[in-house]
């Protein structure tokens, strides 16, 4: 640790084609917006799902900082609750939250997952989300045939983006952190990725550029599967 208590820096990998790759699930490949519908069905507004995630997300970060974080299913009741400001019944909560498995996926993931299955490269579901409802919800939106498997930081007690977390991740697909690219919609998850040695691809989509405050992606387009054609077009 250095004197600030930080994890020591550790060096950009680089730009090398990945013999691995983790895909983030939620709002990368699957969309979270789809939930709005569910709040309407349990009488709230339908915008209400976009403060519902980012609260379940900030939630979930900062029990990480603190120390294990709760499953994900428990820290997102809790952010829905607070949400709807502690208005629904359990059934309600029950009827919004049941719909991260039957979120629809983006247009833009399939291209992407079939270039990877056509270039042989491992390909691989990265959430702290629960491991069987990503499972649930990529075999519904007919994309889990293109993946090695579904991997979860629930497993360590964690939400991303600590170093440790695509550490453990790494080491579950048996590659190197520095021959692993980690993709996402997110800046702050490809951030993480970065900053632990993994090579970044950011799809820009839901952000809309590259922020001046995070690390720099090695690849970064607004689409995923041009994201993925620029990885696959780095040197070997």
């Amino acid at each position: 640790m250095t004197s600030g208590g930080e994890p020591p820096e550790r060096p950009r990998a680089a730009a090398r084609r990945p013999r691995a790759v983790l895909v983030d699930v939620f709002e990368t490949m699957l969309r979270v917006d789809a939930l709005a519908a569910r709040f309407v069905d349990v009488g709230r507004p339908a915008h209400e799902w976009e403060l519902f995630f980012t609260r379940a997300l900030r939630d979930g970060m900062a029990l990480t900082l603190a120390g294990r974080a709760k499953p994900f299913g428990e820290v997102a009741r809790a952010a829905l609750r607070t949400t709807a400001g502690h208005t629904l019944s359990e059934e309600a909560l029950d009827h919004v939250l049941s719909g991260f498995a039957h979120l629809p996926p983006h247009r833009d993931v399939e291209p992407a997952l079939q270039a990877l299955a056509r270039a042989k490269i491992p390909t691989y579901a990265f959430t702290h989300g629960a491991a069987r409802t990503a499972c649930d919800a990529l075999d519904r939106a007919g994309l889990r045939t293109y993946l090695r498997g579904v991997h979860s930081a629930e497993t360590i007690a964690a939400f991303k983006p600590p170093a440790r977390v695509y550490d453990w991740a790494c080491a579950a697909v048996e590659t190197p952190r520095e021959r692993v690219a980690l993709v996402a919609a997110h800046s702050w998850d490809v951030h993480g990725a970065v900053r632990a040695g993994l090579v970044g691809g950011l799809a820009t989509r839901l952000e809309g550029a590259v922020p001046a405050t995070v690390e720099r992606p090695h690849v970064a387009a607004e689409r995923l599967d041009t994201v993925v054609d620029h990885l696959l077009a780095l040197p070997a």
